[in-house]
């Protein structure tokens, strides 16, 4: 009997480390975003700790394309999806650019921002009929951002038999495209149109001033996903509103600005702070909440309403959003 305890004694020695690393070990999520910006909140939270306090080890992986994206979220290769809400109801009501195997089931938990959405066009385009005949480019030709492009289009005088929009890919692909000379424009967020600007690419308009309100960038997930995983999404959540808090502290400038400058190609300490100014402007930039606005789900389901296929009258936002876990988040632990 001595025997036994002593070696009983020596498991529970021998497991006890092992029990309470296997508690303390980050649980990973991986996350799909496409590469730019306005992953600042993240990279924010990933530097200063926010989402090793939660629990969390985030990994990003960046997308080439929305239809890549998509499908590897309701496949379940990836956990959350920073996208555009468009993507995430063109794939709920069979409007997707790519067919998918397994049913959709998606759901915007968190939002972000407004889009930031510019036309960059060639420095020859000087207004809206410059572009008839030309080529404008998009990532997808039914999701995403295309309608907002296709609408500004119509205000700017053009029909839609008057240009070609052809698919380039995610914001990264088309503005090399763009600065390639392949196509007379496209829709690029913040920093690409600051980049542009700085390579004689002219802004042509911001899809705000034509819309209205209009929500962007949301937090993605799979509802079943999101069931199993409630207090990984809250603590994403959680550290995400973080990350964006401490951006918008002015004495963590200088930190949030070499952020930038490591996260993203090409950008300098000057484009940095022309993005800094932008992002996180009082009026306009990220949302401080990370909170999704209404209004701008209706301005989407509005455009989608008259241009999506198989054609469908679409008007309640909640239909694709769900605020359980972004409350849960917002209360005190």
């Amino acid at each position: 009997m001595r025997a036994v305890s002593l070696i009983m004694i020596s498991l529970i020695l021998i497991a006890a480390p092992l029990l309470a690393a296997a508690q303390t070990a980050p649980a990973t999520l991986q996350v799909i975003v496409f590469p730019g910006g306005f992953n600042w909140p993240i990279w924010a939270a990933q530097d200063n700790g926010a989402f090793a306090r939660e629990g969390l080890d985030v990994k990003l992986t960046p997308t080439p394309s929305s239809v890549f994206q998509l499908m590897n979220l309701i496949e379940g290769k990836f956990d959350i999806a920073m996208t555009a809400i468009d993507n995430l109801i063109a794939y709920d009501e069979g409007q997707g650019e790519a067919p998918v195997a397994a049913t959709p089931d998606l759901f915007a938990f968190m939002g972000g921002d407004n889009g930031f959405l510019r036309l960059v066009v060639q420095p020859e385009i000087s207004a809206y009929a410059d572009l008839k005949d030309k080529e404008l480019s998009v990532d997808a030709l039914t999701t995403g951002y295309a309608f907002v492009l296709r609408k500004m289009l119509e205000r700017g005088g053009l029909n839609a038999n008057e240009v070609s929009l052809v698919r380039a890919g995610g914001v990264l692909q088309r503005w090399e495209a763009l600065r390639e000379k392949k196509h007379a424009g496209t829709l690029l967020i913040t920093p690409f149109d600051i980049l542009a600007q700085t390579q004689v690419l002219r802004v042509l308009g911001n899809a705000v001033d034509v819309l209205g309100p209009y929500q962007g960038l949301v937090g993605g997930a799979r509802r079943s996903w999101a069931r199993d995983n409630a207090d990984k999404l809250v603590g994403f959540i959680r550290a995400y509103r973080s990350g964006l808090a401490w951006l918008y502290e002015p004495a963590n400038k200088s930190s949030a600005l070499q952020i930038m400058q490591k996260n993203v190609r090409g950008m300098t300490p000057e484009l940095a702070a022309k993005t800094y100014d932008v992002l996180l402007a009082p009026s306009g930039g990220f949302d401080r909440q990370a909170a999704i606005t209404m209004d701008g789900v209706r301005s989407v389901l509005l455009l989608r309403s008259e241009y999506g296929q198989p054609q469908k009258t679409l008007t309640d936002p909640m239909k694709y959003v769900d605020l359980t876990y972004y409350e849960r988040a917002g209360r005190s632990r």
